[in-house]
């Protein structure tokens, strides 16, 4: 007996997880997709005998949903999700639909900037304590896939603020919430407190057996703690400031009190150096302490992590200059972290969709550290404005092979090229990663 038809909108990696799942928990499934769909993600559908649609929506089709689930990329404003609302269809994410089915515990991480470095570092923690972990969300495989195919104990996931406005009755074990700067503010009508919202979505339908850590340095985040009534046990982490029940910084130490136990390690001995790492550390290391994990296995874990790919990645040293992969950085935040963390003058390759951007944060760095700006997008204008006052040399280009061309030919020994844009990827590039891979293509092939 079929429960329906649940519609899935957009064939990636979430929606075509989330379909399997739901055709084996009873479902009629059908998959539509306003582009076109990867051969890869059309087998599977195959496979599992869903039909599915490309280059069009069939309108009359999905309003006779009873549910549906849309790809965190479609935006609330979209005319079709627009009537969905209107017809009183429940509209919800891949982690919604999948954290149904399963009892694994799930922990959570969030966060404007540092939340795949994190959420990777958390994973890393518990597989190597011997856990049976998943890692989903905006990394790893879909959530929905693993849930459909595996038994996971626990899973470890990356939310974004799009995923966070598709969950209504998930409830996260263990939230994480690293920081809440401007971001993705195109979305939320350029209102940051919209924005503030979505990001606190993490703590709904905890409970006081739930644990809520979070960042004390974060002024947006203490505010919104003081206004909401949270449930859950509060676990903060600081750079700045020594807590009973928490983790800290103290004389070049991280010092973790969790569970009635301390325990510290060097920052020297953290895999990820800078202050914003010693940040993601401290939150990983804050979640395998609650999960009561040998103290050994949390200081060789942090010791020994690989960083992710697209994330202040070095890619050469070329002629005494070194070129540097940050694609990753799509926002302002995180390229403030890239110059903050180099100490060589730099040739900066910026630029893409911006999405509200307030440069006014980078002006001192780019005053004191920067030499050149390449601009890499479709429309510079308002990087052009924002750095024009500084009378340092701008050049635009529509390519990765010709931001590295012009880096390689202005580059001076000790130099650093730095590709950390601030701004999405889609008027060049077909995410950040494919930026990432291009400029890294580039770099080799000089």
């Amino acid at each position: 007996m079929s429960k329906g038809l649940f519609v899935v909108l957009g064939a990636g990696e979430s929606g075509v997880g989330t379909a399997v799942l739901a055709k084996k928990k009873g479902y009629e499934v059908f998959v539509s997709d306003q582009g076109k769909i990867k051969q890869k993600y059309k087998d599977v559908l195959l496979h599992f005998d869903i039909p599915w649609e490309e280059e069009k929506h069939s309108v009359d089709k999905i309003l006779q949903a009873v549910e549906v689930m849309k790809s965190p990329g479609i935006p609330d404003k979209a005319e079709l999700i627009k009537l969905l609302y209107k017809k009183s269809i429940p509209v919800i994410s891949e982690i919604e639909f999948a954290a149904r089915y399963t009892n694994a515990k799930l922990i959570a991480i969030s966060g404007s900037n540092g939340k795949t470095t994190t959420t990777l570092l958390t994973y890393h923690i518990l597989k190597k304590a011997g856990l049976n972990v998943g890692l989903a969300g905006n990394v790893g495989k879909s959530f929905a896939m693993q849930v459909a195919e595996n038994n996971y104990d626990y899973y470890v996931l990356e939310l974004s603020s799009f995923q966070l406005d598709g969950m209504f009755k998930t409830k996260l074990n263990i939230a994480v919430l690293l920081n809440i700067t401007p971001d993705h503010l195109d979305r939320y009508d350029y209102e940051m407190q919209n924005y503030v919202d979505s990001k606190m979505r993490i703590v709904n339908n905890q409970t006081k057996q739930d644990v809520f850590i979070y960042n004390w340095d974060d002024e947006i985040i203490r505010k919104e703690i003081d206004k909401r009534n949270i449930k859950s046990i509060m676990i903060p982490f600081s750079l700045n400031n020594e807590f009973k029940e928490g983790a800290f910084i103290k004389e070049k130490k991280i010092v973790f009190n969790i569970n009635k136990t301390n325990f510290d390690m060097s920052i020297e001995e953290l895999a990820l150096q800078g202050k914003h790492n010693q940040a993601n550390s401290m939150a990983a290391g804050i979640v395998g302490r609650v999960e009561d994990l040998r103290k050994d296995v949390i200081r060789e874990s942090l010791s020994d992590f690989k960083n992710v790919e697209h994330r202040l990645e070095f890619v050469a040293k070329i002629h005494d200059v070194i070129y540097v992969n940050d694609s990753k950085a799509t926002n302002v935040n995180s390229t403030w972290f890239a110059l903050e963390s180099t100490h060589t003058p730099i040739i900066w390759i910026v630029g893409g969709v911006d999405k509200g951007n307030d440069y006014g944060m980078l002006l001192d760095l780019v005053k004191d550290k920067v030499k050149l700006i390449i601009c890499l997008g479709k429309d510079n204008k308002k990087i052009h404005a924002a750095f024009n006052s500084m009378n340092k040399e701008m050049i635009d280009v529509k390519s990765a092979e010709e931001a590295v061309a012009m880096a390689y030919h202005k580059a001076e020994k000790g130099d650093t090229v730095l590709l950390s844009p601030a701004c999405a990827s889609f008027d060049l590039f077909e995410n950040y990663e494919d930026r990432g891979h291009k400029f890294k293509q580039a770099v080799k092939s000089l």
